[in-house]
């Protein structure tokens, strides 16, 4: 009977540790006054992001982990697929939350906003953290900024922990995620063969070659189509469709070297159908669509913010929505974007050689 439940009983108040949770949202240490109600709704979305920000973490780390073995094992794929997939369905979720915040009407929010002081959004380690992992390089940030400089910065100051800074600091000298992918991508079987066998690299250049010529073939039927049909005239057509070819060579032999990484990214891509890359491809539309809610959340933000403050400066200093705009340029999976530019249809493309390398394997 409940009356004579032991006193040690696990509750779920007990278990999630909520009325530790339900006092955090009293602002800081001598905070005073105390929020009003739309601070408190302002301060209960902000960290709820952070909440799931260490979900997010939590989840990259993993697949990060497995995806960066030296040999990937297929077992491996779905897992890593599984929280990758986790991570794009915490952030439509998040892309959602500024619905919440824009229920916030302006007037409401600049009555406290002084009280924010020179705190922003962009001190979010966690979130700093999260582009660092997945591989945003530097020279893409507004300025080149150096997020490690910075959060050093902020200790020097402390308004970050030691901890967080050495936590950032180990991140921030590993590969990213995408590096690890690179590599991995660069191990594809092309044709049949890998990068340990002879005579891989003959391979890989026959198959970049033919693909090249399959764009060339479809290209010449591409300008007889426009220029039949009266959309436009050969010349500045054809100007078009070579330096689509010229951009594919480029990209798949930079520098007139041979790219494994591409060519194996171009191969998953091209064959789809293969059994034995059904899951690298599914790794590769999971990445893809999590970039992809990264944009839709900055956007969201940057569009949330307008509506809320309109091009005024932040509160940290920053130009603001002109900054949040900038951000929406951000590209790390610069190459799973890229690839698409240079897909043929399917039947415009040389047979795969070696196909029973790629089928079902017998258990």
């Amino acid at each position: 009977m409940a009356g004579n439940e032991p006193s040690s009983r696990m509750t779920y108040g007990g278990y999630l540790r909520i009325e530790d949770l339900l006092k955090l949202q009293a602002g800081p240490d001598g905070y005073s006054p105390s929020p009003c109600n739309n601070e408190l709704h302002f301060i209960i979305v902000h960290q709820s992001f952070e909440l799931w920000f260490k979900l997010v973490l939590s989840e990259l780390k993993e697949a990060y982990r497995l995806l960066s073995a030296e040999s990937v094992d297929e077992q491996s794929m779905p897992q890593i697929v599984h929280h990758l997939d986790r991570v794009t369905t915490i952030m439509k979720l998040m892309t959602h939350q500024w619905d919440v915040m824009q229920s916030l009407a302006p007037q409401e929010f600049l009555a406290f906003r002084d009280r924010l002081g020179t705190s922003s959004g962009f001190e979010s380690w966690q979130m700093r953290e999260l582009e660092v992992i997945l591989g945003l390089d530097n020279s893409q940030r507004m300025g080149g900024m150096d997020p490690l400089a910075h959060m050093e910065k902020l200790v020097g100051e402390g308004k970050v922990s030691q901890d967080v800074f050495e936590n950032f600091e180990q991140v921030s000298s590993q590969p990213s995620l995408n590096d690890v992918l690179n590599d991995w991508l660069s191990r594809t079987p092309i044709n049949g063969s890998v990068p340990s066998d002879a005579g891989d690299s003959e391979v890989v250049s026959q198959f970049i070659e033919g693909h090249i010529n399959a764009m060339q073939e479809h290209g010449e039927s591409v300008i007889s189509h426009i220029v039949g049909i009266g959309h436009g005239e050969e010349g500045p057509v054809r100007a078009r469709i070579e330096a689509g070819i010229d951009g594919a060579r480029s990209f798949l032999m930079p520098n007139e070297e041979v790219d494994r990484s591409r060519a194996g990214l171009l191969f998953i891509e091209s064959y789809r159908e293969l059994p034995l890359l059904a899951w690298p491809r599914k790794l590769i539309d999971t990445i893809v669509e999590l970039e992809q809610s990264m944009l839709l959340f900055r956007s969201h933000h940057a569009r949330m913010v307008e509506r809320m403050i309109g091009r005024r400066m932040g509160t940290g200093g920053s130009s603001g929505v002109d900054y949040l705009d900038a951000t929406l340029k951000y590209r790390i999976f610069v190459d799973l974007w890229s690839v698409r530019t240079l897909l043929v249809k399917r039947d415009a493309l040389p047979e795969i050689e070696n196909s029973e390398y790629y089928g079902f394997t017998q258990s």
